[in-house]
């Protein structure tokens, strides 16, 4: 009698397509381990991600703006989940695991700093051996998560995040789905919260943006998803040229205009001040780390160990600790 998983893996044989990867032929974990009963081992790392104690930080990690006033702008959790529903949708439309993609889609950036860029960016400066979020992120499901065990996740979905940004001749076709809805995702809903916020006026997008891809930021996504998905065959996903050269068009007018406009970016000068001062304190002083920190200080440097426990702070979390070592505090006496 088949179990829960096999039924699946034995679907998956009829729907994931010749360019996806199926569960079973899967090159498997670091760790060897038992197979589950009910889920697939993308199922499982699915899983494994969505209740890491880093995926649930994302939701007080800046996207774009720092600390914004409201409600409705992004964080680095919504970003996280609009990439991974639209990876689903591309990777179900071209015949590719969706739960390869979802497992990607969902750790890609577990591992950004607090404050967004501008804190991956200090963090690149100071620590001598240079930082990258998606390098972190591996680091933090191989390493970081469990309290030092990592959640020794699938081969697939490892280097799905690790070259997420940037991407590897090598990449599966799922790995490249989430590379491309990621891109697709930020410079919409970047878009909008700049429209939300004031930096730019809606009537000031470019014309050919509006023209190709729409108005409202669902038209757009859904213009650039529809083609991307229209166009990618035999294993290789790509937009038409003409909406190729409109979303290149798209992603530069987002850095000349929203990424560096003094609006949005004013406050991230002081970032450079309050990771460095972070940073110097935690590599004096590792025993203020908790201990698994302390542990990885121990084994790979007190520099290491320091990256790591500040990458992993929340936007406010980063300015508590701050505030609590270096800014003095009222005192009476009774």
């Amino acid at each position: 009698m088949t179990c829960p998983r096999e039924e699946r893996e034995q679907l998956e044989s009829l729907i994931v397509g010749p360019y996806g990867v199926r569960a079973a032929d899967t090159r498997g974990r670091l760790q060897p381990e038992e197979e589950c009963g009910i889920r697939t081992c993308f199922q499982r790392d699915v899983d494994r991600i969505t209740h890491a104690k880093s995926f649930r930080r994302l939701k007080h990690k800046t996207q774009v703006f720092l600390r914004p006033e409201g409600d409705h702008y992004r964080t680095r959790l919504t970003h996280t989940l609009e990439v991974t529903r639209l990876a689903r949708t591309v990777a179900r439309a071209l015949g590719l695991n969706e739960d390869l993609a979802e497992a990607i889609g969902l750790g890609h950036d577990l591992g950004h700093t607090p404050f967004g860029h501008a804190g991956e960016r200090a963090l690149n400066v100071i620590y001598p051996g240079g930082f990258k979020h998606y390098e972190q992120s591996l680091r933090v499901v191989d390493v970081l998560e469990r309290d030092g065990q990592g959640l020794n996740l699938c081969y697939e979905t490892r280097m799905g995040i690790l070259n997420h940004t940037y991407g590897k001749p090598d990449d599966t076709c799922e790995a490249t789905c989430v590379r491309l809805c990621d891109r697709i995702a930020y410079i919409n809903h970047d878009l909008d919260d700049a429209i939300r916020a004031g930096v730019i006026r809606s009537y000031a997008v470019p014309e050919r943006i509006r023209r190709d891809c729409g108005e409202r930021n669902s038209e757009r996504i859904n213009a650039l998803v529809t083609d991307l998905i229209r166009n990618s065959t035999d294993g290789t996903l790509q937009m038409s040229p003409r909406m190729q050269e409109t979303f290149d068009f798209f992603h530069r007018y987002m850095f000349a205009d929203v990424y560096t406009n003094p609006v949005a970016k004013g406050e991230e000068d002081k970032v450079q001040g309050v990771m460095e001062k972070l940073y110097e304190y935690y590599v004096n002083h590792p025993e203020k780390m908790p201990r698994e920190l302390q542990l990885i200080a121990e084994r790979e440097g007190k520099g290491r160990a320091a990256v790591d426990y500040i990458s992993g702070m929340t936007d406010g979390y980063a300015m508590e600790k701050f505030g609590e070592i270096f800014i003095p505090f009222a005192w009476s006496v009774k």
